[in-house]
């Protein structure tokens, strides 16, 4: 009898071990992302980024936007049409920096009001979407910052 006790007993502790007690645990890495182009949504692929959540941080070093967005199809718009940046998170980053690549050229890409236009020339054009949480008090510390790419082809 004592025996089955202490068995019910391990099987208990066991299981309570192996469990988080019904807390969520908190996903370590930078909220998703997405682009809106004529009203459908496109997810981005997340690259390189510096996260922190409830005393644990991590950060990760991925490859450039070519480099990460290689096998998938770009997403097709038509000459000058608007891109929206959509970003289901609070707060939103307070500093955004876009890079565009083509014919291995970069330049910088003006973002207003959470959209950029798309290029008038046809091709495929890659991008890498930066993202900065700084701290309201620190100008020069962030709390999280996170690379998001994606390709349009203009058609």
């Amino acid at each position: 009898m004592k025996k089955s006790y202490f068995i019910i007993a391990l099987l208990g502790l066991i299981n309570t071990g192996c469990t988080n007690n019904g807390v969520a645990q908190e996903k370590l890495s930078p909220p998703r992302t997405f682009i809106e182009v004529d009203n459908e949504r496109f997810e981005t692929i997340l690259g390189t980024y510096c996260w922190s959540s409830k005393g644990q941080s991590e950060c990760v070093d991925k490859a450039g936007p070519i480099e990460l967005l290689e096998g998938s199809e770009p997403i097709e718009v038509s000459p000058g049409e608007s891109v929206n940046f959509i970003m289901e998170y609070e707060p939103k980053p307070n500093k955004i920096h876009v890079l565009q690549i083509s014919n291995n050229e970069e330049s910088e890409v003006k973002v207003s009001n959470h959209h950029l236009t798309a290029p008038t020339q046809k091709g495929i054009y890659y991008y890498s979407y930066g993202a900065w949480w700084m701290d309201e008090k620190k100008e020069s510390i962030s709390t999280g910052d996170a690379n998001y790419a994606f390709a349009i082809e203009v058609k």
